[in-house]
């Protein structure tokens, strides 16, 4: 099937209709400096069979015999029924269920996904999922701009530790609504935040502070003293939070005092596979009292005029998600195939689960430093409490040590050289339940190879 079916007269017919001399006449709402121009780095087309090879080449470059990678993709076990369900053509094809009669199924399973993410982060309210980590983040710093009534500013408080590729995404989407971001420094000792920056800030006006705990190093934030010291200077807390770690962490709606306020975070931990780089699942949670500037869509559950249960979606008109600049969001998604397999992922582990895969994640980690850390020369960067991800310091640079393992065919984790230069020695390692103690043994084995 062509992907542009019409043909040049097709489309003049359809301009001449509609009073325009040209397509591009149809954005011209869109200011030049926004405009991309020509596409020069676009590659030519190329056959069906050509690209099928291609694709393949690619996808064999993929394969690894073990993956201690994380840094926001995480390889975690996927009982073999989620996707055998969400598979199925009933979920795979059901397209937005805007008409409620017809689409009770899938309302109901994204009513129960809402709930399950409200009680894993103690929040009243979460939407049907926005984009992924890094969108839902960005979403989340509007919606505190609009919220928070008593900041003129729209400047932002951002933890300098929030995984940089999330923080790169927020200044693409936001900047162009004349919204700030500044960062909080972290401390090179700790690798979390330095509180000292924050005497500096009081009586500022900012509209939210950004909190990840964990953060990008891994590291636990003292979550409860910055929820408190946000709220005192009048701010909103956006908590940034993996939601396996609240298998066993304290959820975000307990933070402090009263709680943070927006929660997000990537829910790809949650039964979606590593896969070249994506699908991912951004997850949304709020309090109540601001649930009208939440973006997305949210299901709710009511009964009809006979007393049966039903579900719809609420809050919103449809009109909100198709309105261009008065949206509260122009991201149109609610990644429902994904939905569905984290609501089955969490239906099928329960609260037992969750936390028996969040603690043999940490025990595995701890368990590899120590192992690691017997080497002799190699060190802990930042020696804080982790939840199942460390930084080791090496005595020669991280991408030559990742270059050593790749050649016995493990991924050995991130080189936090490619984040920040005084950390060009360090290595960001991930470990997740999956992996055994003769893993683990590899990899030990591996490294002190890579490091000779």
């Amino acid at each position: 099937m062509p992907f542009i079916p019409h043909t040049q007269e097709d489309t003049k017919t359809m301009l001449d209709d509609i009073g325009e001399l040209s397509i591009e006449a149809l954005f011209d709402e869109i200011p030049e400096d926004l405009r991309n121009g020509q596409l020069h780095a676009t590659p030519e087309g190329m056959s069906e069979m050509a690209m099928l090879r291609l694709m393949n080449e690619r996808a064999r470059q993929d394969v690894v015999q073990m993956s201690f990678l994380g840094a926001g993709a995480y390889e975690h076990h996927i009982p073999g029924a989620v996707w055998e369900l969400a598979s199925r053509g009933e979920f795979m094809t059901a397209y937005t269920p805007y008409q409620a009669e017809a689409s009770q199924g899938t309302l109901q399973l994204i009513y129960e996904f809402q709930t399950m993410m409200t009680r894993l982060t103690a929040m009243d309210v979460s939407n049907a999922s926005v984009y992924e980590g890094a969108t839902a983040l960005a979403e989340a710093m509007l919606m505190a701009v609009r919220a928070n009534k008593k900041s003129r500013s729209k400047r932002l408080l951002c933890a300098g530790n929030v995984h940089p590729r999330y923080l790169q995404t927020c200044r693409t989407i936001i900047t162009n609504q004349q919204i700030d971001i500044q960062e909080i420094p972290w401390r090179q000792d700790r690798g979390l935040l330095d509180h000292g920056y924050l005497d500096g800030m009081q009586g500022e006006d900012f509209a939210g502070l950004v909190i990840a705990s964990p953060n990008f190093f891994g590291g636990l934030e003292d979550v409860d003293y910055l929820t408190d010291w946000a709220h005192e200077q009048g701010m909103l807390v956006i908590g940034v939070v993996n939601p396996t770690a609240l298998g066993i962490l304290r959820p975000p709606g307990e933070w402090g005092d009263a709680g943070a306020d927006i929660v997000v975070g990537d829910g790809q931990p949650l039964g979606i596979p590593v896969a070249s780089g994506g699908p991912y699942l951004g997850y949304m949670c709020c309090r109540a009292a601001i649930v009208r500037q939440m973006p997305g869509r949210i299901v709710g559950r009511t009964v009809d005029l006979d007393g049966k249960e039903g579900f719809t979606l609420t809050l919103q008109a449809r009109e909100q998600h198709i309105r261009r600049a008065r949206a509260t969001s122009n991201i149109c998604t609610n990644q429902g195939l994904l939905v569905t397999a984290a609501s089955i992922y969490m239906s099928l582990l329960g609260d037992q689960g969750l936390y028996s895969v969040a603690a043999r994640c940490h025990h595995n980690t701890a368990l590899l430093a120590k192992k690691v850390l017997a080497l002799g020369n190699v060190s802990l960067r930042f020696p804080e409490p982790f939840f199942h991800e460390v930084v080791f310091e090496l005595p020669k640079p991280a991408a030559d040590v990742l270059a050593g393992m790749s050649r016995q065919q493990i991924l050995g984790g991130y080189d936090l050289g490619l984040f920040d230069n005084r950390l060009e020695n360090c290595l960001l390692v991930n470990v997740t339940e999956t992996k055994t103690g003769g893993d683990i043994e590899q990899f030990v084995q591996s490294l002190a190879h890579a490091l000779e």
